[in-house]
């Protein structure tokens, strides 16, 4: 049995990403090894290494803004042909310095933010350039006709949108087909087996337009990987340096039937939550991050430890079933 994540196509585009993604937000982020280029390089190496070679950063990661592109970009030099870069701008949440600060999908900050991505990633074009969250001040034909230009210049080989609600990706479609401009191909949202909102109306509309689907935070902080413990969380972990929350409100119940379940079939909760994950066909790369080479290999050997039958999906959706939407009506 292979080890090397398989490939999958980007929704109907013509995109081809490792099914085991990297997420690179620790990169450059404090109190971690990859904070520093040296414990970056070596992640994004053992990554490629082990035929994980679908990347996701954003402008704002990092200590400082920007961070984390640039390390990727000097860590990357001799190597970026062996990866499929994908990058995001205009999160709501953190000013770049680019104006106008109040319009992040406008074509004027658009233009200052793929030229300073660009500089930082060291390269002359992003495979994979995604809108981060939604901007209500700008009409989605503008950001659509801008980034149409970019992927026209060859800046931009495909464009994604992240953190989009399911009204938001049938509108996205609809003036891309009216007005005759590039599509989105890809959408990222939260999606893990304790987070299964999306299934409500992003995935449904995921499907309906073919789009390919990019779960962020597909491990849930770490949670589903089986480090954790009712009774013990690793202090080197995310969740305990800045999300005890998530360790502490869990669903132990569950996990710990979970637990059991794999152990009934020889496997990791790992290898079981990264098989979960594979077995949605709208799902092109599980992106899950990584501050570790161990990590990323780990990652990327879990893409083919296991494919789960129909009873094997039945008992884990039994186990963690979608909860029940607060605005449905009775």
């Amino acid at each position: 049995m292979s080890s090397t994540p398989p490939l999958r196509r980007v929704g109907a585009s013509g995109l081809l990403v490792s099914a085991v993604g990297l997420g690179c937000n620790n990169f450059g982020r404090p109190g971690t090894r990859t904070e520093s280029l040296e414990g970056t390089r070596e992640v994004l190496h053992a990554a490629i290494d082990s035929g994980v070679t679908f990347l996701d950063t954003a402008d704002m990661y990092g200590g400082d803004p920007g961070l984390s592109e640039t390390l990727m970009g000097e860590a990357l030099r001799g190597r970026r042909d062996e990866v499929v870069l994908a990058t995001k701008f205009g999160h709501f949440g953190r000013d770049m310095g680019y104006p106008p600060s109040g319009a992040k999908a406008s074509r004027s900050y658009v233009r200052r933010a793929v030229e300073a991505s660009l500089t930082r990633l060291q390269t002359d074009h992003i495979d994979l350039y995604q809108l981060h969250t939604p901007d209500p001040a700008t009409p989605i034909a503008e950001t659509l006709d801008v980034l149409g230009d970019l992927v026209r210049e060859g800046a931009v080989r495909y464009i994604g949108h992240s953190n989009l609600a399911g009204w938001q990706i049938a509108e996205a479609d609809f003036v891309a087909r009216d007005g005759g401009h590039v599509p989105f191909v890809s959408a990222q949202n939260h999606y893990s087996l304790l987070a299964r909102a999306a299934e409500r109306e992003v995935l449904p509309a995921v499907r309906r337009f073919g789009l390919g689907f990019l779960p962020y935070f597909p491990l849930h902080n770490g949670l589903l990987t089986g480090k954790f413990t009712r009774e013990h969380a690793p202090a080197d972990t995310r969740i305990s340096r800045q999300r005890s929350h998530i360790w502490e409100q869990a669903p132990w119940d569950a996990l710990e039937s979970y637990s059991a379940f794999c152990d009934e079939r020889g496997i990791t909760m790992l290898q079981a939550t990264f098989g979960w994950l594979l077995s949605h066909p709208e799902l092109a790369s599980v992106i899950a991050g990584a501050t570790s080479p161990q990590q990323v290999r780990a990652n990327a050997e879990a893409a083919t430890a296991w494919t789960p039958s129909a009873d094997d999906l039945a008992i884990i959706d039994g186990l963690f079933p979608l909860p029940e939407d607060p605005g449905a009506k009775v």
